[in-house]
């Protein structure tokens, strides 16, 4: 018990420490990849909180990165790739969350416990994952399967597109010969980028853009994530994504709180609502794309949660990748990917 004689400075202190955490409380700023977190997620934590979220965007995980290393500060949580996530923790931009000690971690599936700077969980909450496979458009091509019907397109007079995305290109080249993506041979890498340069002179862009071209029709195909799904529904008749037979990439998403967050309690807030099924759930179906939270795919629809472009059958995910970090091996792909943008 509190001695009377301090009665009054105590509340007087506890009044002004309250007014410090409600003003930290009302903001929460994610920077998180374009459109991908459902808004109806971030109303229902204003609402349930008061904290209100202000939400930047980025392409790539090199602009995330990019943007931190530059001095960019007010981020709360972000959202990277996991092997992103590990670069990060190498430069000390993470901060230790704990997020597998709070009782809503229990939905969460441990398979998608990838990161090797975080195998238990203690700094980021699994988020979102999916394939990066082919988007095209039915009406030009009525049936896609492989790689190698991508890149036969421009024989028959259609276009085609790819991510500008250095590893994203790499890895089709490296796919289709068998190899791993994460491979840091030279010979693999020599053999994925003469593919490529192979392929380039019939690529109509490289291009994070191309989703309207392939629904104006413009381009045939592109190279796309399985988020496509959702203009797909839009417009089966039309559109259609799949992923191709050879195999393609996995990505997965962390949610991670910075280390020079400022409203680090409301990030901790952001993860723990996250890891509720039914938020989770909102989430993926908003989004198209699987969830790590096992409790959260029976609240899906069946078109869904059955659909095996979002959700595939065993063997379709044994042909799939997901990237690593590299460290010093990163230059072998920086070399690779200058020789496939400058040659002509």
């Amino acid at each position: 018990m509190l001695k009377t004689a301090l009665l009054a400075t105590s509340l007087a202190c506890s009044a002004f420490s309250y007014s410090q955490v409600a003003s930290a409380e009302e903001t929460l700023n994610l920077y998180n990849w374009g459109e991908y977190i459902n808004p109806e997620v971030l109303s229902r934590f204003t609402e349930s909180t008061g904290i209100k979220v202000k939400l930047d965007t980025y392409s790539s995980n090199e602009e995330l990165l990019a943007k931190l290393q530059a001095g960019a500060t007010g981020y709360d949580i972000v959202f990277p790739s996991v092997h992103m996530q590990d670069i990060m923790a190498q430069l000390h931009l993470l901060e230790k969350t704990h997020i597998n000690q709070y009782s809503g971690f229990k939905h969460i599936d441990s398979a998608f416990l990838t990161a090797e700077s975080d195998p238990k969980g203690e700094y980021c909450l699994p988020y979102a994952w999916g394939t990066v496979g082919i988007l095209y458009n039915k009406e030009l091509v009525p049936e896609l399967n492989s790689w190698d019907d991508f890149f036969a397109l421009p024989k028959q007079g259609k276009n085609i597109a790819m991510l500008d995305e250095m590893r994203e290109v790499i890895s089709v080249g490296l796919i289709t010969h068998g190899k791993s993506v994460n491979s840091t041979d030279r010979d693999d890498l020599k053999v994925a980028q003469d593919y490529i340069i192979q392929q380039k002179g019939n690529i109509s862009a490289f291009t994070y853009d191309s989703i309207p071209m392939v629904q104006s029709g413009d381009i045939a195909a592109a190279q796309w994530y399985v988020g496509a799904m959702l203009y797909v529904f839009e417009n089966p008749d039309e559109l259609a994504y799949v992923i191709p037979e050879e195999g393609a990439t996995k990505y997965q998403e962390n949610m991670c709180v910075l280390k020079s967050a400022p409203n680090k309690a409301n990030a901790q807030k952001f993860l723990e609502f996250f890891t509720q099924p039914e938020i989770a759930a909102l989430n993926a179906k908003q989004q198209t794309n699987g969830t790590m939270n096992k409790d959260a795919i029976e609240l899906l629809p069946d078109y869904l949660r059955n659909n095996p472009s979002i959700n595939p059958p065993a063997s379709v995910r044994a042909k799939l990748q997901m990237f690593k970090e590299l460290g010093k091996g990163i230059k072998l792909y920086d070399r690779a990917w200058t020789k496939i943008r400058t040659s002509s």
